[in-house]
């Protein structure tokens, strides 16, 4: 029993007693979905697929964006022979055996793609026998990884290579293979006759978390549970989850009405009613990084100065969640959730710009008041620029009682903070400041 697979990919495909997810393999560029960056028109692997330009390459991403697709469809369209190759099974011996086979193949006139899923599985010797091989033009090697190569793959071999970042499918992306899914009489389950609808599809392709393979798995069983020539049934879907789908729809109502339960639970102070819509919302699927950008703009709206770290760690906890990613920057985002519901409450800063805003529009726009200006040249001095003009820090305790608004609005206040955390301390403040500019 051989440890490789040359079987071609086209068999692979039309054997119905494969799993779904490899009998849907696109057979051409045209039927990949996704990684637009990196395969659309005039991008840059592309350009190398069509112009027969290969080099070594390292595909790295989530599971189940295609990087084994990508490459049974890069050996096919270069005419290449392809060797799939497990850096779980395989070591040093089987390596040399393969390589040996790639050298008799290039004098021949034929080209070798050997394809190495979970190449960061190997160790620094088995990847460095590679290099050889790939120096002299034996084969072209295509690495797939879920781990950052620069940490996994060796330097020199890095450095033969070009790397290319795949990205996780989005849920229109996974919905499109879906519906080819259930049109597909040949490959797929279009025999079956079964309808969906496309809350379902959508529901199906937010829990599989842009993994292509993952929905697929959950298709196929689902369908073995519905009725034929009838509708797909939801509740075959939660039976094959294990767990009940939540209605979410990341861009209609239902995403508003939960966004707005979670801000308005912040406001109130209820932080468990806030922890309870954040819940809801990332077992949905919601986009991590709009939720930290929604939270920073509670940290800025509701909070404000009576806690101002509360813009701190909103920030922190965005950066965080860019980091980290999922699941472990969710835990971050429920803690802000928390800091934010606990901390004391203050739009006075909110209610201050709003004031101002009114009047700048509702107004005439006021020359700015001599004493303001910068006289840069000899004549502006002369006609009065940056007269009048008092430097603060010349001053006892940095203030003088200079105006600074216009002569309409003197006197004007816009900001008028709460007693409530450090707005309170800002509060004795300002009024020490306004009552000593009179």
């Amino acid at each position: 029993m051989s440890l490789f697979d040359t079987t071609p990919p086209d068999t692979a495909q039309t054997d119905r007693t494969r799993p779904l997810a490899e009998r849907m393999r696109p057979r051409t560029l045209d039927e990949f979905v996704g990684q637009e960056h990196i395969l659309g028109p005039g991008k840059p692997l592309r350009m190398q697929i069509d112009r027969d330009q290969l080099t070594s390459l390292i595909l790295w991403g989530p599971p189940g964006v295609g990087k084994t697709t990508l490459a049974h469809l890069v050996a096919r369209l270069s005419k290449c022979e392809f060797i799939p190759f497990s850096a779980v099974l395989a070591g040093i011996k089987e390596i040399k055996a393969v390589m040996a086979d790639a050298e008799k193949l290039r004098r021949l006139g034929r080209r070798t793609v050997l394809f190495i899923d979970e190449i960061h599985r190997f160790n620094k010797a088995q990847q460095d026998a590679f290099l050889p091989y790939v120096e002299r033009g034996d084969i072209i090697l295509i690495g797939a990884t879920t781990e950052n190569p620069s940490f996994e793959v060796v330097s020199a071999l890095l450095s033969r290579a070009k790397v290319y970042a795949l990205r996780a499918l989005t849920v229109p992306e996974i919905v499109t293979l879906l519906n080819r899914v259930l049109c597909d009489a040949e490959r797929g389950l279009g025999s079956l006759g079964l309808r969906a609808s496309g809350d379902l599809l959508e529901q199906i392709a937010i829990y599989a978390n842009g993994d292509a393979r993952s929905a697929y798995n959950i298709l196929e069983l689902a369908a073995s549970a519905s009725p034929l020539g009838g509708e797909l049934a939801s509740q075959a879907v939660e039976d094959t989850l294990q767990r009940k789908m939540l209605l979410y729809d990341k861009s209609g109502e239902e995403h508003f009405n939960l966004i707005s339960a979670l801000h308005k639970s912040v406001r109130s102070s209820d932080v468990d009613a806030a922890l309870y819509w954040l819940a809801r919302m990332l077992e949905g699927g919601e986009d991590r990084m709009y939720l930290a950008r929604r939270l920073v703009r509670m940290a800025i709206e509701d909070i404000g100065l009576a806690d101002p770290r509360a813009l701190e760690q909103a920030m922190a906890v965005q950066q965080a969640v860019h980091f980290l990613g999922i699941p472990e920057g969710d835990l971050a985002l429920a803690q802000l959730a928390i800091y934010l519901a606990i901390a004391p409450k203050s739009d006075a800063s909110y209610r201050a710009l709003n004031r101002v805003m009114d009047v700048v529009q509702h107004s005439t726009s006021d020359p700015v008041p001599m004493q303001l200006r910068n006289a840069v040249t000899r004549p502006m001095k002369a006609w009065g620029y940056g007269e009048g003009y008092e430097h603060a820090h010349r001053a006892e305790d940095a203030m003088t009682d200079m105006q600074c608004l216009p002569d309409s609005l003197a006197g004007s206040i816009f900001y008028e903070p709460t007693n409530r955390g450090v707005e309170a301390r800002i509060q004795e403040r300002l009024n020490e400041i306004r009552r000593r500019r009179g």
